[in-house]
């Protein structure tokens, strides 16, 4: 027996939830379900920014915004003009959640606790009428004839649906991909987005915690990326790996993640500039020894680490210090050489580069341009952002012009 919905939502995440919701406020006649393989729904909305939801950034021009996604810039700069970060904060406040932005320009609930959105999402979706069905794992799609009437025909394993209007909201899910594949989709490979670099060296094994300011060049590549380093206890993390590893997710994967990488520690600082300051220290500070504090804007600790690098005993003197000894100091601190071997996930905010070719998608109602009435919101597209609540404003925004389309 078939049940029967206007409207089907394949995946009970961020994407399928707010493009539900915003369907039936539109247009409250319609009969719309949310089909989700899981147990619960809105996994991934509940594990983000730490348990507390980085539901967007406070970025609030559109071609501004979309330079932080190296999948989608130029699709998304329309999209953004509909429905953008402030349309974000706007609609989360009449739906009674307020946010707050942090000194980064990350956006959170003010209630610091990702229950908020999911409880929003919960309430609206009872309230507005619509079927959330868990335990419901896709296992097939067609689209048939009815009565001279297209319909998609869903079967899980345990029920059969049809539906006049199919939207597509999985995110990063193989089995769907290779269905759509079978409608003539084109399926941009996935590979990992967001991850963390793996590095054994010596220089920052005791350091983990330790944070810099720097800017991180791959070598053999034009990839580079400045701002905050985070040390771990199995490499480098912090935004700047992250921007590097959203930017060069197709490059690193086809280095098979193993690769060099030059981190200047004084962010822009020149080689030359530095020597220039070292010799100037070893002119005032003649009689202390080098090591003990940091003169630039590191921690003692990663400052120490990267004297010693440098062939430089832990009391020399800054007067007994040779010029090949100034150099190397300055190479350390502008040019250190990194090598990476392999990478780890980052938290549990798994992203990857690829899905449906963005060029078979019509982004004025991110409807497919192969078949009428499918359409599709947030990851299951060749879309991806680097961290900071981005990847949460395409799920947003894609949704909120899904249920415009329709």
């Amino acid at each position: 027996m078939n049940q029967t919905f206007d409207i089907i939502i394949v995946g009970g995440g961020a994407a399928g939830f707010f493009t539900a919701i915003n369907i039936v406020e539109k247009n409250p006649k319609l009969k719309v379900a949310i089909l989700e393989r899981g147990a619960d729904v809105l996994q991934k909305v509940r594990i983000s920014g730490g348990g507390r939801c980085n539901v967007t950034h406070a970025c609030f021009e559109p071609k501004e915004l979309v330079k932080f996604y190296p999948r989608g810039e130029k699709e998304l700069r329309g999209p953004f003009h509909q429905f953008g970060s402030g349309d974000t904060i706007e609609w989360f406040e009449n739906h009674g959640v307020k946010l707050k932005i942090e000194s980064d320009g990350r956006m959170f609930p003010v209630s610091n606790s990702s229950q908020t959105i999911i409880d929003c999402f919960m309430q609206a979706t009872q309230k507005l009428g619509i079927a959330v069905l868990t335990g419901q794992s896709v296992q097939s799609i067609f689209n048939i004839d009815i009565d001279n009437e297209k319909l998609w025909k869903i079967e899980t394993q345990t029920e059969k649906y049809l539906a006049e209007k199919l939207i597509l909201a999985t995110g990063s899910n193989p089995k769907i991909w290779e269905m759509l594949q079978t409608f003539g989709h084109a399926i941009v490979k996935p590979v990992p987005s967001l991850f963390t670099f793996n590095i054994k060296d010596s220089r920052i094994k005791e350091l983990p915690g330790v944070a810099a300011q720097v800017t991180v060049k791959v070598k053999d590549s034009k990839l580079t990326s400045t701002g905050a380093l985070l040390i771990t206890h199995w490499g480098m993390s912090g935004p700047a790996i992250l921007k590097l590893s959203a930017w060069g997710a197709r490059i690193l994967h086809d280095k098979n993640y193993q690769f060099t990488i030059f981190v200047n520690w004084l962010n822009d600082a020149d080689k030359e500039e530095v020597e220039k300051k070292l010799k100037e220290l070893k002119q005032e500070h003649a009689k202390k020894s080098v090591s003990k504090k940091s003169p630039f804007e590191l921690t003692n600790r990663l400052w120490e680490s990267l004297v010693l690098a440098s062939g430089i005993e832990t009391e020399t003197k800054w007067a007994d210090l040779s010029k090949l000894q100034l150099q190397n100091l300055a190479s350390q601190l502008t040019n250190g050489t990194f090598q990476v071997n392999g990478k780890s996930t980052f938290k549990e905010e798994f992203v990857t580069a690829g899905g449906i070719d963005l060029k078979e998608i019509n982004f004025k109602t991110m409807a497919s341009k192969l078949h009428n009435n499918l359409y599709f919101a947030g990851e299951i597209v060749n879309i991806d952002a680097i961290t900071g609540g981005y990847n949460f404003q395409n799920a947003w925004t894609s949704g909120f012009i899904v249920a415009n389309g329709i």
